[in-house]
C-alpha cells in the first residue's frame, strides 16, 4: 500500500510538473527605434520646415510684388504712350530700371532656392516639383527687359502657382 501511495504521489507530481515544463516562455521584443533614428527624423523634419519656410517667403515676396506691379505697369504704359508724343520722363526710365532689377532679383532668389533643394538630401524629393521656377522667373525677366511688364507679371503668377504646388506637397 505504501508503494501504491508513493506511486500515485509520484504520478501526481509528474503530471503536475509536465505542463510547466512544456510551456514556452515568451519575451516581448525591445523597441526597434534608436536614438539615431529619432535624431534623423527630427533633422529631416527641421530641414523640411526650413525648405517650406523658404518657399513661403518667396511666395509672399512675389505676391506683394505682383500686387504692386499691376498699378506700376499700368502707369508706365500710360507714361510711355504720352512720351511718344513728347519727351520721355527720366522718372519713367528710372522706374523701368528698378522693375527690371526686381525681376532679376526674383530670378536670382529662385535660382538659389532650386540649388538649395537640389543640394539638400532631405529635400531632393521636392526638387522635381520646384524645378522650372527659376526658368519661369528668367522668362519674366526677359519679358520685363523687353518692356512687357504685364506679361512678365502673368509669367510670375505661374511661378507662384508652381511654388504653391510644392508647398502643398511638402505639407
Amino acid at each position: 500500500m505504501k508503494k501504491a501511495i508513493v506511486t500515485i504521489c509520484a504520478l501526481m507530481v509528474l503530471t503536475a510538473t509536465a505542463p510547466a515544463q512544456t510551456r514556452k516562455r515568451t519575451t516581448k521584443p525591445k523597441a526597434t527605434t534608436t536614438k539615431s533614428a529619432d535624431s534623423d527624423a527630427a533633422t529631416t523634419a527641421a530641414v523640411r520646415t526650413d525648405g517650406a519656410t523658404r518657399i513661403a517667403n518667396q511666395i509672399k515676396n512675389l505676391t506683394t510684388f505682383l500686387y504692386l506691379l499691376g498699378g506700376v505697369a499700368h502707369n508706365i504704359e500710360t507714361l510711355d504712350a504720352a512720351a511718344k508724343t513728347g519727351t520721355p520722363s527720366p522718372t519713367v526710365d528710372k522706374n523701368k530700371a528698378q522693375l527690371r532689377q526686381s525681376f532679376s532679383d526674383f530670378r536670382v532668389g529662385l535660382d538659389a532656392l532650386e540649388v538649395y533643394f537640389r543640394s539638400t538630401p532631405q529635400l531632393q524629393n521636392y526638387y522635381t516639383k520646384l524645378v522650372g521656377s527659376a526658368s519661369g522667373a528668367a522668362e519674366a525677366e526677359s519679358q520685363a527687359a523687353a518692356g512687357q511688364f504685364n506679361q512678365a507679371g502673368r509669367t510670375l503668377i505661374g511661378v507662384v502657382g508652381r511654388l504653391t504646388d510644392v508647398l502643398v506637397v511638402m505639407h
